[in-house]
């Protein structure tokens, strides 16, 4: 068994719980923002997406990361 917290996989289980983070904050409805504590949909829609936008890139691009250093990409 692969050990998680070795850095190829801390990649992966970061951008997994980040997305899942993401998602969670879309279901309802308010995420944390940095600076500005908790954002709320309905308060403050542009920077409630925005916010959420950056944890579902900075998600997919932990798990891009991972791939990457497994060799996913190589041929």
């Amino acid at each position: 068994m692969p050990d998680l917290f070795s850095p190829p996989y801390f990649s992966l289980v970061a951008g997994f719980a980040i997305f899942l983070g993401a998602v969670v904050s879309v279901c309802t409805g308010k995420t944390l923002a940095r600076f500005r504590g908790l954002v709320y949909r309905d308060k403050d829609p542009s920077n409630f997406w925005w916010a959420v936008a950056v944890y579902f890139v900075t998600g997919v691009l932990l798990v891009v990361r991972f791939l990457s250093d497994v060799g996913a990409f190589s041929n």
